[in-house]
């Protein structure tokens, strides 16, 4: 609980069951990194920059990656809820089996991210264009978003109708 480390520069290591929990690891570069089992709630990794990273079956609840630039970044089976990526670049990024409720994005540039079986109920996508991003698989129940940013984002049947509320309109099922 409560580290802080600034500055370092992380590469080609494999992480397993490490618990850094209510810290500060910001404007660090991990490059190369395994992260399995591990455990980084209410950990903050502001301006840093996560390269050819995985995140398996970890607890990243409440973290902020603001500012942060992430690229070839997995997270599978991972508990990302309450998770600030405000203002973070994200390129080629999958999210599969994980769960992103209440997690935030304001003002990011996304490209090539993928969301496979995700929970993203509640999330908030605020002034970020979510054009060609697949929700199709996932959960998108509560999803806070605009109509200019959901444009040419790609959804299923039975999704549409969590978008409803965008044009005003309310169904009715009797």
């Amino acid at each position: 609980d409560n580290i802080e480390i600034y500055d370092v520069k992380f590469e080609t290591l494999k992480m397993f069951n490490v618990e850094i929990t209510n810290s500060k690891l910001e404007k660090n570069t991990f490059t190369d990194i395994t992260f399995e089992n591990c455990n980084f709630s209410n950990t903050s990794f502001e301006n840093s920059s996560f390269i050819k990273c995985q995140f398996n079956n970890c607890k990243i609840a409440g973290s902020s990656f603001i500012e942060s630039r992430l690229y070839n970044v997995s997270f599978e089976d991972v508990n990302s809820n309450y998770a600030n990526f405000s203002l973070a670049s994200i390129e080629n990024i999958l999210f599969k089996k994980s769960i992103l409720r209440n997690s935030y994005f304001l003002e990011n540039k996304l490209k090539n991210i993928l969301f496979e079986n995700t929970d993203l109920t509640q999330a908030q996508f605020i002034k970020t264009s979510l054009k060609d991003i697949d929700f199709s698989s996932s959960t998108i129940e509560g999803i806070v978003v605009s109509p200019q940013d959901i444009k040419g984002a790609i959804i299923n049947q039975f999704q549409s109708v969590d978008l409803l509320y965008l044009l005003g309109v309310k169904v009715k099922f009797d």
